[in-house]
């Protein structure tokens, strides 16, 4: 009686497929997650053996033999089948294409590359060579609550202002994770948020393996990161939203950092929120998950406050800052209906820069808007930059000379004249990273001004260059974007301008009061 195989395959189709095993060859349960070579139609595909069904909807003679099984590398393991399976139903997404997108590229190919490197497994001892900081009250309380939780499935919500040392809870923890024998995942929302971390992280352990998992690596070290943490051999991962589909054997613990951020969402080709499958996946392991943020997101902070039996996280506050006689910064609002500004900088914002490049200290001003202007305008007939293939508008960057939409990337080159009038005066409205970049060069001739936005540091490489000319000292102004906004510590940073951040609020999403709030508190 011949065996039939059930494979997921990278199609968009919302089903698996039936193939028969050749020859003899004998496919066992021990199978189930391995990675198969099948034929489909006239190609040849990579798949995952999801089951061994005793019989076919479709009669033997139409089905087609496996072509071979793949024994390079360990089985994916149960939990992580279930994971997918549940993304696939909950997502409305083909079984197929969650589990095979989740793979490194050279895994789905049927060129796949053979004998990849892979880490000798060091001692899991969770020892480090630095000397513990001193843990603050609330910390310490924070860790006590975790571990008096107990073994099993605990979500727990760490709300700590910017600063009160959530880093610290998340290392001792990780450490508590080690010592037991276990894995730990740790998630952060942006790829430039890993370097600091991962060197950190590094620094505490310096004698486990830590491996990194983002879009920004090389196909060879993403495969080689995730071969790593799927034999076991890492023993830390830290990556961004798709590392949440890490397959770990011996996972124990699962933190998301800055839990409340978008880009744990995943907004084109499988869509899925990674912050919701690390707390899937937590329960269906049993093991505890960490949200930490400084601005919880609302449903966040909903489940944390529901009350007794109803609250679904158990909330943990971190209200004071981890240094001593550290204090929260003085905000200071312009109304610039009276302070007018020019060319986005107000009077007293202009003044206090000044103070700053006369002490030698740094300023940072937010404007989460890249380019130089968001729009381009004729004002003879009302005629404006739109994008043809979508509803944003064309964004112009004056040094590429072109017009890029920053949603779907369409670009073209900037128009000489307005193609509905033919008027040659047109107008920039608004303004971008750039503009603010060229103006303060004009208002300060002296300051080094330096641009950080995606244009700008596009890949790790060129961001580690701008932060190390950062914390080196060799910038006095910076400008950037979100980017910049996030969970980095200046040392010579003193004084940030947000500029005309009420324009946020007229964003198209419902969420735009939330995110705003967010981007000013952190």
């Amino acid at each position: 009686m011949s065996q039939i195989v059930r494979v997921a395959l990278d199609v968009p189709l919302y089903r698996y497929f039936d193939y028969l095993v050749s020859g003899d060859e004998q496919v066992t349960a021990a199978d189930i997650g391995r990675r198969v070579q099948v034929p489909f139609g006239r190609r040849t595909m990579i798949g995952i053996i999801v089951d061994l069904p005793p019989t076919s909807d479709l009669p033997n003679e139409q089905l087609r033999p496996i072509e071979t099984v793949l024994h390079d590398l360990p089985r994916l393991p149960d939990d992580w089948l279930r994971l997918t399976e549940f993304c696939s139903g909950y997502y409305h997404a083909p079984p197929g294409q969650v589990m095979l997108s989740t793979l490194p590229v050279a895994l789905r190919s049927p060129k796949s590359a053979k004998g990849a490197r892979r880490l000798a497994r060091p001692a899991t001892s969770a020892a480090g060579g630095q000397a513990l900081p001193a843990l603050r009250a609330e910390q310490e309380a924070a860790l006590a609550a975790i571990h008096q939780a107990g073994p099993g499935f605990h979500s727990f919500l760490l709300h700590g202002v910017t600063g009160s040392g959530k880093t610290e809870v998340y290392l001792r923890l990780i450490e508590s994770s080690l010592l037991a024998g276990k894995q730990a995942l740790l998630l952060v929302p942006e790829i430039n948020l890993t370097p600091q971390l991962e060197a950190r992280v590094a620094a505490r352990f310096p004698s486990v393996a830590l491996v990194s998992l983002h879009s920004g690596l090389g196909e060879a070290a993403r495969q080689r990161n995730w071969q790593a943490a799927l034999t076991g051999t890492a023993r830390i991962v830290l990556g961004t939203r798709l590392a949440a589909f890490t397959p770990l054997p011996e996972l124990g613990l699962i933190i998301v950092d800055e839990e409340h951020d978008p880009s744990f969402k995943q907004q084109d080709g499988v869509r899925y929120s990674a912050r919701d499958l690390a707390v899937f996946r937590a329960r269906q392991l049993a093991i505890p998950i960490v949200l930490g943020s400084a601005t919880p997101s609302l449903e966040s902070w909903a489940n944390a406050t529901a009350g007794v039996g109803r609250s679904r996280y158990q909330l943990l506050s971190l209200r004071e800052r981890a240094v001593a006689g550290a204090r929260l910064p003085l905000v200071r609002r312009i109304d610039t209906r009276l302070d007018r500004a020019e060319n986005g900088l107000s009077a007293a914002l202009r003044a206090a820069l000044a103070q700053r490049l006369e002490c030698g200290e740094q300023s940072l001003l937010f404007l989460n808007r890249r380019g130089y202007a968001p729009v381009v305008g004729c004002p003879a007939c009302g005629w404006t930059s739109g994008c043809p293939r979508c509803a944003a508008h064309l964004v112009l960057h004056l040094r590429d000379r072109c017009l890029r939409c920053h949603h779907c990337g369409f670009a073209v080159p900037v128009a000489k004249a307005c193609p509905t009038c033919g008027n040659q005066n047109l107008i920039a409205f608004g303004r971008g990273t750039q503009r603010l970049e060229a103006t303060l060069a004009e208002i300060f001739p002296q300051a080094r001004v330096l641009r950080v936005d995606r244009d700008s540091a596009s890949t790790r490489r060129q961001w580690e260059a701008l932060a190390a000319r950062i914390d080196g000292g060799q910038a006095d102004i910076l400008v950037g974007t979100q980017m910049l906004a996030k969970g980095h510590d200046f040392a010579r940073l003193t004084l940030v301008g947000v500029i005309a951040p009420d324009a946020a609020l007229f964003a198209a999403d419902w969420r735009a009061a939330e995110r705003l709030f967010a981007q000013l508190m952190q």
